[in-house]
Protein backbone atom coordinates (compact mmCIF):
# COMPACT_ATOMS: atom_id res chain seq x y z
CA UNK A 1 0.00 0.00 0.00
CA UNK A 2 2.88 2.40 0.69
CA UNK A 3 3.76 2.66 -2.98
CA UNK A 4 0.55 4.65 -3.57
CA UNK A 5 1.54 7.51 -1.28
CA UNK A 6 2.45 9.61 -4.31
CA UNK A 7 -1.10 9.58 -5.64
CA UNK A 8 -2.95 10.45 -2.47
CA UNK A 9 -2.15 14.13 -1.83
CA UNK A 10 -5.71 15.24 -2.64
CA UNK A 11 -7.18 13.85 0.57
CA UNK A 12 -7.17 14.92 4.18
CA UNK A 13 -6.90 12.08 6.71
CA UNK A 14 -4.44 10.27 4.46
CA UNK A 15 -3.32 8.12 7.36
CA UNK A 16 -6.69 6.37 7.50
CA UNK A 17 -6.93 6.06 3.71
CA UNK A 18 -3.49 4.47 3.36
CA UNK A 19 -3.46 2.56 6.62
CA UNK A 20 -0.45 4.49 7.90
CA UNK A 21 -1.70 5.20 11.41
CA UNK A 22 -0.20 2.06 12.91
CA UNK A 23 2.88 1.68 10.71
CA UNK A 24 6.39 1.23 12.05
CA UNK A 25 8.37 4.47 11.73
CA UNK A 26 11.15 2.91 9.64
CA UNK A 27 8.66 1.55 7.10
CA UNK A 28 7.01 4.95 6.72
CA UNK A 29 10.33 6.75 6.42
CA UNK A 30 11.45 4.29 3.75
CA UNK A 31 8.35 5.00 1.68
CA UNK A 32 8.91 8.74 1.99
CA UNK A 33 12.58 8.48 0.96
CA UNK A 34 11.61 6.71 -2.27
CA UNK A 35 9.58 9.73 -3.42
CA UNK A 36 11.01 12.65 -5.35
CA UNK A 37 11.58 15.71 -3.11
CA UNK A 38 8.47 17.62 -4.22
CA UNK A 39 6.14 14.66 -3.71
CA UNK A 40 7.79 13.92 -0.38
CA UNK A 41 7.27 17.48 0.87
CA UNK A 42 3.62 17.52 -0.23
CA UNK A 43 2.94 14.16 1.38
CA UNK A 44 4.56 15.14 4.68
CA UNK A 45 2.53 18.35 4.72
CA UNK A 46 -0.68 16.40 4.12
CA UNK A 47 0.11 13.81 6.78
CA UNK A 48 0.72 16.64 9.25
CA UNK A 49 -2.44 18.51 8.25
CA UNK A 50 -5.42 18.69 10.59
CA UNK A 51 -7.71 18.07 7.60
CA UNK A 52 -9.72 21.24 8.25
CA UNK A 53 -10.10 22.10 4.56
CA UNK A 54 -12.73 19.47 3.75
CA UNK A 55 -16.40 20.29 4.31
CA UNK A 56 -19.82 18.66 4.35
CA UNK A 57 -20.24 15.06 3.33
CA UNK A 58 -16.70 14.91 1.89
CA UNK A 59 -15.29 15.63 5.35
CA UNK A 60 -17.60 12.95 6.74
CA UNK A 61 -16.41 10.47 4.11
CA UNK A 62 -12.76 11.16 4.95
CA UNK A 63 -13.44 10.33 8.60
CA UNK A 64 -14.64 6.90 7.43
CA UNK A 65 -11.68 6.09 5.12
CA UNK A 66 -10.58 3.36 7.51
CA UNK A 67 -13.88 1.49 6.92
CA UNK A 68 -13.59 1.38 3.13
CA UNK A 69 -12.87 -1.98 1.47
CA UNK A 70 -9.19 -2.39 0.47
CA UNK A 71 -9.90 -2.29 -3.29
CA UNK A 72 -11.64 1.09 -2.95
CA UNK A 73 -8.89 2.52 -0.73
CA UNK A 74 -6.33 1.50 -3.31
CA UNK A 75 -8.37 3.00 -6.15
CA UNK A 76 -8.60 6.35 -4.34
CA UNK A 77 -4.89 6.29 -3.51
CA UNK A 78 -3.86 5.56 -7.11
CA UNK A 79 -6.21 8.17 -8.50
CA UNK A 80 -8.36 5.59 -10.32
CA UNK A 81 -11.29 6.64 -8.11
CA UNK A 82 -12.29 10.03 -6.76
CA UNK A 83 -14.85 11.47 -4.38
CA UNK A 84 -18.00 13.13 -5.73
CA UNK A 85 -21.30 14.48 -4.40
CA UNK A 86 -24.33 12.41 -5.32
CA UNK A 87 -27.96 11.58 -4.63
CA UNK A 88 -28.99 7.94 -5.11
CA UNK A 89 -32.72 7.93 -5.77
CA UNK A 90 -35.77 5.76 -6.33
CA UNK A 91 -39.48 6.34 -6.99
CA UNK A 92 -42.00 3.71 -5.91
CA UNK A 93 -45.82 3.51 -5.80
CA UNK A 94 -47.67 3.37 -2.50
CA UNK A 95 -49.55 0.19 -3.37
CA UNK A 96 -49.29 -1.58 -0.01
CA UNK A 97 -48.52 -0.80 3.63
CA UNK A 98 -44.94 -1.96 3.11
CA UNK A 99 -42.96 -0.15 0.41
CA UNK A 100 -39.46 -1.34 -0.50
CA UNK A 101 -37.80 1.70 -2.03
CA UNK A 102 -34.93 -0.33 -3.51
CA UNK A 103 -35.62 -3.85 -4.82
CA UNK A 104 -33.53 -6.58 -6.42
CA UNK A 105 -35.68 -6.50 -9.58
CA UNK A 106 -35.00 -2.77 -10.13
CA UNK A 107 -33.38 -1.69 -13.37
CA UNK A 108 -31.57 1.63 -13.61
CA UNK A 109 -33.92 4.06 -15.38
CA UNK A 110 -33.32 7.80 -15.63
CA UNK A 111 -36.09 9.58 -13.77
CA UNK A 112 -37.18 6.51 -11.77
CA UNK A 113 -34.22 4.53 -10.45
CA UNK A 114 -30.52 5.35 -10.20
CA UNK A 115 -29.54 1.79 -9.23
CA UNK A 116 -30.01 -1.69 -10.60
CA UNK A 117 -30.66 -4.64 -8.28
CA UNK A 118 -30.69 -2.36 -5.19
CA UNK A 119 -26.88 -2.33 -5.12
CA UNK A 120 -24.10 0.14 -5.78
CA UNK A 121 -21.89 -0.81 -8.75
CA UNK A 122 -18.40 -2.20 -8.27
CA UNK A 123 -15.89 0.31 -6.84
CA UNK A 124 -18.60 2.66 -5.57
CA UNK A 125 -19.00 3.26 -1.83
CA UNK A 126 -21.51 5.82 -0.56
CA UNK A 127 -21.30 7.77 2.68
CA UNK A 128 -24.95 8.54 3.46
CA UNK A 129 -24.98 12.04 4.93
CA UNK A 130 -28.71 12.73 4.68
CA UNK A 131 -31.99 11.31 3.37
CA UNK A 132 -34.85 12.93 1.47
CA UNK A 133 -38.35 11.45 1.37
CA UNK A 134 -41.07 13.17 -0.66
CA UNK A 135 -44.51 12.26 -1.99
CA UNK A 136 -46.58 13.18 -5.01
CA UNK A 137 -49.48 12.13 -7.23
CA UNK A 138 -49.15 11.95 -11.04
CA UNK A 139 -51.96 13.18 -13.32
CA UNK A 140 -52.13 9.66 -14.73
CA UNK A 141 -50.65 6.39 -13.53
CA UNK A 142 -48.11 5.82 -16.30
CA UNK A 143 -44.32 6.04 -16.45
CA UNK A 144 -44.07 9.39 -18.25
CA UNK A 145 -46.48 11.10 -15.86
CA UNK A 146 -44.73 9.56 -12.83
CA UNK A 147 -41.42 10.96 -14.08
CA UNK A 148 -43.09 14.38 -14.32
CA UNK A 149 -44.38 14.49 -10.71
CA UNK A 150 -43.65 17.66 -8.77
CA UNK A 151 -42.81 15.99 -5.47
CA UNK A 152 -43.48 17.77 -2.21
CA UNK A 153 -43.13 17.34 1.53
CA UNK A 154 -45.05 14.87 3.66
CA UNK A 155 -47.03 17.65 5.36
CA UNK A 156 -49.99 16.95 3.04
CA UNK A 157 -49.76 13.16 3.45
CA UNK A 158 -50.60 12.54 7.11
CA UNK A 159 -51.06 8.80 6.74
CA UNK A 160 -47.54 8.55 5.26
CA UNK A 161 -45.95 10.94 7.77
CA UNK A 162 -47.34 8.79 10.58
CA UNK A 163 -45.62 5.70 9.19
CA UNK A 164 -42.07 4.51 9.83
CA UNK A 165 -38.85 4.41 7.81
CA UNK A 166 -35.73 2.28 8.16
CA UNK A 167 -32.49 1.98 6.20
CA UNK A 168 -30.13 -0.99 6.30
CA UNK A 169 -27.21 -2.30 4.25
CA UNK A 170 -25.44 -5.62 4.65
CA UNK A 171 -27.74 -6.22 7.63
CA UNK A 172 -26.22 -3.17 9.37
CA UNK A 173 -28.66 -0.51 10.53
CA UNK A 174 -28.03 2.98 9.15
CA UNK A 175 -31.34 4.38 10.39
CA UNK A 176 -33.59 2.27 12.64
CA UNK A 177 -37.39 2.34 12.49
CA UNK A 178 -38.13 6.06 12.78
CA UNK A 179 -41.28 8.14 12.43
CA UNK A 180 -41.57 9.67 8.97
CA UNK A 181 -42.57 12.89 10.70
CA UNK A 182 -38.85 13.74 10.89
CA UNK A 183 -39.01 14.37 7.12
CA UNK A 184 -41.60 17.15 7.58
CA UNK A 185 -39.23 20.12 7.20
CA UNK A 186 -41.45 22.75 5.55
CA UNK A 187 -41.17 24.98 8.63
CA UNK A 188 -37.40 24.50 8.95
CA UNK A 189 -35.88 26.98 6.53
CA UNK A 190 -32.35 25.69 7.13
CA UNK A 191 -33.11 22.35 5.41
CA UNK A 192 -34.44 21.33 1.99
CA UNK A 193 -38.02 20.07 1.92
CA UNK A 194 -38.21 16.47 3.14
CA UNK A 195 -34.53 16.26 4.12
CA UNK A 196 -33.22 14.58 7.28
CA UNK A 197 -29.54 15.08 8.17
CA UNK A 198 -27.96 12.03 9.79
CA UNK A 199 -26.07 12.80 12.98
CA UNK A 200 -24.08 9.59 12.42
CA UNK A 201 -23.39 9.17 8.68
CA UNK A 202 -22.75 5.59 7.58
CA UNK A 203 -21.09 3.85 4.65
CA UNK A 204 -22.79 1.62 2.09
CA UNK A 205 -20.28 -0.61 0.27
CA UNK A 206 -20.40 -1.70 -3.35
CA UNK A 207 -22.43 -4.75 -4.38
CA UNK A 208 -24.28 -4.88 -1.03
CA UNK A 209 -28.08 -4.94 -0.84
CA UNK A 210 -29.65 -1.62 0.19
CA UNK A 211 -32.85 -1.98 2.21
CA UNK A 212 -34.90 1.21 2.51
CA UNK A 213 -38.34 0.34 3.87
CA UNK A 214 -41.43 2.42 4.56
CA UNK A 215 -44.12 0.89 6.76
CA UNK A 216 -47.58 2.44 6.93
CA UNK A 217 -50.16 1.79 9.60
CA UNK A 218 -52.99 2.66 7.21
CA UNK A 219 -53.62 3.66 3.60
CA UNK A 220 -56.84 5.50 4.41
CA UNK A 221 -57.53 8.59 2.24
CA UNK A 222 -54.45 8.05 0.03
CA UNK A 223 -54.87 8.59 -3.69
CA UNK A 224 -54.19 5.17 -5.29
CA UNK A 225 -51.74 6.85 -7.69
CA UNK A 226 -49.53 8.19 -4.86
CA UNK A 227 -45.78 7.78 -5.39
CA UNK A 228 -42.85 8.12 -2.98
CA UNK A 229 -39.39 9.51 -3.74
CA UNK A 230 -36.30 8.67 -1.72
CA UNK A 231 -32.90 10.26 -2.17
CA UNK A 232 -29.74 9.14 -0.33
CA UNK A 233 -27.47 12.17 -0.33
CA UNK A 234 -23.75 12.04 0.35
CA UNK A 235 -20.29 11.46 -1.06
CA UNK A 236 -19.54 8.52 -3.34
CA UNK A 237 -16.41 7.00 -4.86
CA UNK A 238 -16.52 7.05 -8.65
CA UNK A 239 -14.11 6.65 -11.59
Amino acid sequence: MLDVLEGAEDYNNMGALLGLDGLDGDELLGALRRMNPIKRARTINKLASTGGASRGSRAEMEKHFGELPPHIKEGLSRGDLRLADTVIYSIKPVNSKTIKMFETQDTKTIGLQSLSSARLPKNQALLVSGISILAGVPFENNVDKIMAIKFGGLEDYGVIANGEFSLKSNKKVIMPETSLNVFKTANNHTLPIGYYKLANPRLIHDDILIEATIELGSMDSLDPKTQLFIGLHGTITTP
